[in-house]
């Protein structure tokens, strides 16, 4: 199953939101220290509500220590940009992809961004210049658990 990758996010609303997006879709959330705000701060509580403590979420110190776990596990990263060429819609994606979404201040740093295995972007009207990260995540996750059989399932309502 796809998880999501934050690296260092800014804003703790958006966070909560992509916490609450992988409770509901049972995807792990790994969040790459530092984050731009206390993770225990009130609009992070806010925006996920009470599904926050429903939400795997996996901290890692910095990105060296992100990427030395994601190496020994053998998984591929994606790395969702506005600098990309290649649009989601149209990538093969796979059951252990990690979708990492950079800040929302600047992206990810260079290094970071060669490390990817896959650089996607989401296709947009002429000049609009992005998406929120909570509704990217969204989009691609979701089109990432359809292309991989791995939506939760759902027990059939009377």
């Amino acid at each position: 199953m796809p998880d999501l990758v934050l690296f260092q996010p800014d804003i703790p609303q958006n966070t909560g939101t992509i916490l609450r997006l992988a409770a509901c879709m049972d995807v792990c959330v790994h969040l790459i220290e530092p984050a731009g705000f206390p993770l225990s701060d009130h609009a992070l509580k806010r925006a996920g509500m009470d599904y926050l403590e429903r939400a795997a979420l996996v901290r890692h110190l910095n990105w060296p220590v992100f990427e030395d776990w994601r190496r020994a596990q053998g998984r591929r990263l994606v790395l969702l940009t506005t600098a990309a060429a290649s649009s989601y819609a149209e990538f093969a994606f796979a059951p252990g992809d990690l979708l990492m979404l950079g800040r929302e201040s600047a992206g990810v740093p260079a290094d970071v961004h060669a490390s990817a295995d896959a650089r996607l972007t989401i296709p947009m009207a002429e000049g609009m210049r992005s998406l929120n990260v909570a509704v990217s995540a969204a989009m691609v996750l979701g089109e990432a658990l359809r292309q991989t059989g791995s939506f939760p399932s759902r027990p059939h309502l009377p």
